[in-house]
């Protein structure tokens, strides 16, 4: 009996400290079929000390850093949305970024969606949406 209680303990232990090891990248998902559906890229990261307002204005200035056009804040919503014209086609590139209180901190969630037949680097995305959300500290 104590050893099934001394391993379900370690069990907890190491989900526990799985889950605060997460990063940016490791969060980082994708969905939909190159070439043939639209893309879906987006990641999350949380915040334990940072306020939803704080961060957004962060957020803000790094989706401009990054080139993004059309820039429009939402306060009441914690959300940016903006978009992005690379290919010269009129085709946007859509970005949402939503900073929300959770608990005593802010969770970023980060979406960056691609039109189908349009193709991008996942490495690229990743870092790009990454250094954004990552900025939420700035």
């Amino acid at each position: 009996m104590r050893k099934q209680v001394v391993l379900a303990l370690l069990v907890a232990v190491a989900g526990v400290s799985t889950a605060h090891a997460q990063t940016c990248e490791g969060n980082f998902k994708v969905s939909g079929v190159p070439l043939i559906t639209a893309m879906t890229y987006k990641t999350s990261y949380d915040f334990p000390k940072i306020k939803s307002d704080q961060a957004l204005k962060a957020l803000a200035q790094a989706v401009a850093a990054e080139g993004f056009l059309g820039i429009q804040v939402n306060k009441s919503l914690g959300a940016i949305d903006a978009y992005q014209e690379t290919t010269g086609s009129g085709r946007e590139q859509t970005l949402r970024i939503v900073a929300r209180k959770k608990g005593n901190g802010t969770r970023v969630d980060a979406l960056f969606n691609i039109q189908q037949g349009q193709v991008t680097s996942e490495k690229v995305v990743r870092k790009g949406l990454c250094d954004i959300v990552m900025s939420a500290t700035d």
